[in-house]
């Protein structure tokens, strides 16, 4: 979500407060070094033109021809557009305000996608799919209450058969939700409640070592445990201090490499046009890379994100990163498409 924040507001109206002087003597750029990548593709343009509309993808990986794996969009004003990885328009859904998403290959039960419903301020909800990667289409299963307050953001988090949501409502109160999905319409029980103090979205699990990654946009990124049992209490991961990520703190992504704790968070640095890489093992601090301007353009005020690492077929080795473009005129907003394996070498990854 992009927002004005202090130090524009404080120059826009020339109100020469003493808080106003410290925000806006920081700097607008993240003076960090800055690795460039360039996009191998990108997606055609959602359908909302002239507005903040795209935000959020979902990457399927499939695992019998990875060339033929999906990108799962959402159209914040409109609904879920489906994606090939040549960025070809597959099919659209009117889902109506639908903000994040989120999917997970659930076995007999299919390939199960959930978007964050903000249609009703006071009343979050989960709208729920069934993705059918043979026709690339989305089947409507039904909506589940995630309690009161405005969906943001959203996650998915697989524990055996048990299959949960993380639903980041705007005030940054975070509901684990047990989703039940049957022949019927779906269920859900709010299983926990947790709380950061200001407004977040962005957020991803890895099921590996059951954490929870939530971004509050003004302040960083921080971990909890993501077991339905688990504690409530957040760790701070990073802080949004303009040098590793300028605010907003926005998508999460996880990079996850092995069975163990292997691999990277990627978190985008909205402010600067920039993503910032932690090594998941230890927390650390990496580096940071920009999407630049080649033969797709370059990535702007970038609010969702996913990783996914595997092969993606040819065009894309060692996995594939998404972003939300905010500017990609003259058409409307889309999704770039970033191979992995180039990521890594900008950054001398391992």
């Amino acid at each position: 979500m992009r927002t004005l924040h202090t130090a524009a507001l404080c120059s826009l109206l020339s109100l020469g407060m003493a808080g106003c002087a410290t925000t806006a003597s920081r700097p607008a750029f993240s003076t960090a070094p800055t690795a460039t990548v360039l996009a191998r593709g990108q997606t055609d343009a959602v359908g909302t033109a002239n507005a903040d509309a795209a935000d959020d993808p979902a990457i399927w990986r499939n695992p019998v021809d990875p060339a033929a794996s999906l990108i799962v969009g959402t159209d914040k004003k409109a609904g879920l557009y489906v994606y090939d990885l040549q960025g070809r328009q597959r099919s659209f859904v009117n889902a109506g305000r639908v903000n994040n998403v989120d999917l997970r290959d659930m076995g007999a039960a299919g390939i199960i996608v959930a978007a964050s419903d903000r249609s009703d301020p006071l009343n979050a909800r989960v709208a729920l799919y069934r993705l059918d990667p043979k026709t690339a289409t989305l089947t409507t299963l039904g909506m589940v209450s995630a309690g009161s307050g405005e969906a943001y953001g959203i996650c998915l988090y697989r524990e055996g058969a048990a299959l949960f949501a993380f639903n980041v409502i705007k005030d940054g109160t975070i509901r684990q939700v047990a989703l039940t999905i049957g022949d019927g319409a779906p269920t859900g029980q709010i299983v926990r409640t947790m709380k950061l103090a200001t407004q977040s979205e962005g957020c991803v699990t890895d099921e590996r070592t059951h954490r929870l990654y939530v971004a509050e946009e003004d302040v960083g990124l921080w971990r909890f445990d993501a077991a339905p049992g688990g504690s409530t209490t957040p760790v701070k991961m990073a802080s949004a201090d303009r040098y590793q990520i300028v605010p907003d703190t926005e998508g999460v992504a996880l990079a996850a490499e092995g069975q163990g704790n292997g691999g990277y968070l990627l978190v985008s640095s909205q402010g600067d046009n920039a993503y910032a890489v932690y090594r998941l093992s230890d927390d650390a601090y990496l580096g940071r890379f920009r999407i630049g301007a080649g033969a797709v353009g370059s990535t702007e005020e970038t609010d969702g994100i996913d990783a996914a690492v595997g092969d993606f077929g040819p065009g894309y080795p060692g996995g594939l990163f998404v972003a939300q473009d905010g500017q990609n005129a003259p058409a409307a907003q889309n999704f770039k498409l970033v191979a992995w394996a180039d990521i890594k070498a900008s950054l001398k990854l391992p």
